[in-house]
């Protein structure tokens, strides 16, 4: 994950990039997948932490608790026993109330072309996501990571085959829109965490 390496924790020495001349025979070179999805999620309002290993998760997830004076705060988890047993060194207490003031949960992919976290009912339930809480946190993996929401749809249907979960939806509303958004038209504005941890 090149974007990720040379964000956090890199110490070589950046290059000055070149502009490369190009011309109508020469392929356009493309964006890798993780930089072109840590630049629409940051423009979305997300805000993600890189995680090399889980102790990393861990000592992340709790500076999320603290910033955010959350040590008191039950979570909520439309899967608890799945939830718990990925994140039982977190000690956390879970709730299945959706009342309460933060959710945390997996995704099924990350979408690079918009910067978009795509969710389901395994995730979040079959409610409407304006009934959920407003403060999200999600924990995904660089192998969740693709192109566009046609392949996260596409992997999804393999995924699951005839038992294709109910609620799919794309989370990419992550700050107040000061303009009217026509693609973001509808959508529900949460605070979202992003913990990406590394399993290649």
């Amino acid at each position: 994950m090149a974007f990720f390496k040379h964000l956090f924790g890199n110490n070589k020495k950046q290059v000055k990039e070149e502009k490369v001349k190009t011309n109508k025979h020469q392929p356009i070179e493309k964006t890798p997948v993780d930089d072109l999805f840590a630049k629409n999620f940051i423009e979305n309002g997300g805000k993600f932490i890189y995680c090399e290993n889980t102790n990393e998760l861990v000592d992340n997830y709790n500076l999320i608790i603290q910033e955010n004076s959350w040590q008191e705060q039950k979570m909520y988890s439309h899967n608890i026993q799945r939830d718990a047993s990925f994140l039982s060194d977190l000690n956390i207490t879970f709730s299945d109330h959706k009342d309460q003031n933060v959710l945390i949960a997996n995704c099924e992919y990350l979408i690079a072309s918009d910067g978009s976290v795509l969710v389901c009912s395994n995730q979040v339930g079959e409610d409407q996501l304006s009934d959920l809480p407003h403060n999200f946190i999600i924990y995904a993996t660089t192998s969740q990571l693709i192109e566009n929401l046609d392949e996260g749809l596409t992997l999804i249907k393999k995924k699951y085959g005839s038992k294709i979960p109910a609620k799919i939806t794309s989370l990419k509303t992550f700050k107040e829109k000061k303009d009217v958004d026509f693609l973001s038209y509808g959508s529900t504005q949460k605070n979202l965490y992003l913990l990406l941890i590394e399993d290649l």
